[in-house]
């Protein structure tokens, strides 16, 4: 019996699958044999259908690539593209993953259980006064503990440490993340165990500890003891981090830009692009100044268009450039592609609306950015004593970040700076990773100041001007609809330090059609 063959898939139906399914996956990676090619949470990509073939072109710091796509085919998560180069005729297959971590499950079970192992013979040997109890990996979604930690207990007499640890071939992410299961580990102990837990000793790699160690100088010392460790695997050698060495964790104050000018300089690329929009709908687009020389048009937060200034190849003189998609798509608008950008408009206009099917992974990209959009419209939705005529996006910029969160800058009635932490669905996380935006921000806030101005670095970089901001420590407020306030939450909140004054914002799941709060908690309320 001859096996039917797959309908031929034209241009479009390929860049389709394509960008929908990097809608569903951003910050998937491109891989060619099994080696990583490209991250497109860093890398940028552009799609042509021009003379009845789809061309992917990809580049970031890691190379440039040119492919012409032939089809594509969905597989266990993975976008499999059969590819030509130019000039051969017989195709190579891409693949794009939307899990960087790329080992197979046994792989990952037998690293996992090695290091248990390894880690328990480390703890006797550093710690030999010190009895390893109960160390397992074993997945626990009720208490949130997946099987990329190791955890376990120290015993001595009465004296007990709570113990959680993690391999160097996990993801950057999960090695990050051992702080949050850590402080939920703290607390399972705590209430599980009729004998007295003292505190939290964190395994992480050599060299990898720098963000835990910033976030645990704001942790409450008198509700727990703190230590951080790195092991060494192949030496299995355990060594102390001391907790009064924070690192380095760099962050940079860009000069605010002239939004006027800025507009003013963009006002024909910005007619170009509006132009394609429905004038009825013209209204929803924002037009967001990235700096002197970027402005984005962006809907219900999804950036879809940009304008820069460039150098043109012929000379040095300084020239406007416009490029249209969304994510890491960014492909130079031409006479010939003009409908593309049209019909993709449309597409989003269609898709991306608080009516739409929340199946569509239009609906579903980047759902922070929408909600920080509604957010930006007025800041007052949660407090009605923040000023929504000072809000900015990202200040400072936080050097290669890999969050996926989106980080708001405000300021409250009294003159004390707000840092607003957004994130749209479900994320135990949310606790630290608001503080750690909120560590940079008052770092920048309290460092340099000039006693002659009395202005601080926000302010002499051209942010909250006519405003005297107070010398205190800004305020932190976290913001998630109702539902997807993660229960772990709380509990990481109730370990902060007293220094840190939080706020927790729960908005109706309703948000997209109206921003509405449902309910507040506060630090004080805790203590």
């Amino acid at each position: 019996m001859v096996a039917k063959s797959q309908p031929e898939q034209t241009p479009a139906q390929l860049a389709s699958a394509l960008e929908d399914y990097l809608a569903e996956y951003p910050r998937a990676v491109v891989l060619e044999h099994g080696k990583a090619l490209f991250d497109l949470g860093e890398a940028k990509y552009t799609l042509s259908t021009e003379h009845g073939r789809c061309t992917l072109h990809l580049w970031g710091e890691t190379g440039n690539l040119v492919r012409r796509i032939v089809a594509v085919e969905l597989r266990n998560k993975v976008l499999k593209l059969s590819t030509l180069r130019f000039g051969q005729t017989k195709p190579q297959i891409l693949e794009i993953a939307g899990d960087k971590d790329r080992r197979t499950p046994t792989t990952r079970d037998a690293t996992r259980t090695r290091y248990v192992k390894v880690l328990e013979r480390a703890l006797a040997r550093t710690l030999p006064e010190w009895t390893p109890d109960g160390f397992r990996t074993a997945m626990d979604l009720e208490k949130s503990f997946g099987p990329a930690y190791a955890r376990g207990m120290l015993v001595r007499g009465v004296q007990n440490w709570a113990v959680i640890g993690v391999n160097a071939e996990e993801t950057p992410a999960t090695i990050d993340g051992i702080l949050t299961l850590g402080i939920l580990w703290l607390e399972h102990c705590r209430s599980n165990t009729k004998r007295l837990v003292q505190g939290l000793k964190l395994v992480v790699p050599p060299g990898m500890g720098a963000l835990t160690l910033a976030r645990m100088a704001w942790l409450n010392g008198d509700a727990a003891q703190w230590e951080l460790w790195e092991l060494t695997e192949r030496d299995e050698e355990l060594m102390p981090r001391d907790t009064a060495d924070q690192g380095n964790l760099a962050s940079r104050l860009i000069h605010a830009p002239n939004v006027a000018a800025a507009r003013e300089r963009f006002a024909e690329s910005a007619a170009q692009v509006m132009a394609l929009v429905p004038p009825e709908k013209r209204h929803l687009v924002e037009h967001r100044v990235r700096s002197g020389t970027e402005m984005a048009f962006l809907l219900h937060g999804l950036e879809f268009a940009r304008a820069r200034l460039g150098t043109s190849a012929e000379s040095f003189n300084r020239m406007q450039e416009l490029t249209f998609g969304a994510g890491a798509n960014e492909t130079p608008l031409t006479p010939a592609n003009e409908q593309d950008l049209r019909a993709m408009i449309a597409r989003l206009f269609e898709r991306r609306s608080a009516t739409g099917n929340k199946k569509d992974p239009l609906y579903r990209m980047q759902s922070e950015r929408w909600l920080e959009g509604a957010l930006r419209q007025d800041i007052r939705l949660i407090d009605p004593k923040l000023d929504p005529a000072h809000v900015y996006t990202q200040v400072p910029a936080i050097a290669a970040s890999d969050r996926g969160m989106l980080d708001l800058l405000s300021v409250h009635e009294d003159g004390r700076l707000a840092v607003i932490e957004i994130k749209a669905d479900e994320d135990l996380h949310l606790a630290l990773q608001g503080l750690d935006y909120w560590v940079r921000v008052r770092w920048h806030h309290t460092q340099n100041p000039d006693y002659q101005t009395g202005l601080g670095e926000f302010q002499r970089h051209g942010y909250f001007g006519g405003i005297r901001l107070s010398v205190e420590a800004p305020r932190l407020y976290l913001v998630a609809p109702a539902l997807r306030v993660h229960p772990a939450t709380e509990v990481v909140l109730r370990y902060l330090s007293k220094r840190v004054d939080w706020t927790l914002v729960a908005v109706d799941e309703r948000w997209r059609a109206q921003v509405k709060t449902v309910w507040r908690k506060r630090s004080t309320d805790l203590r």
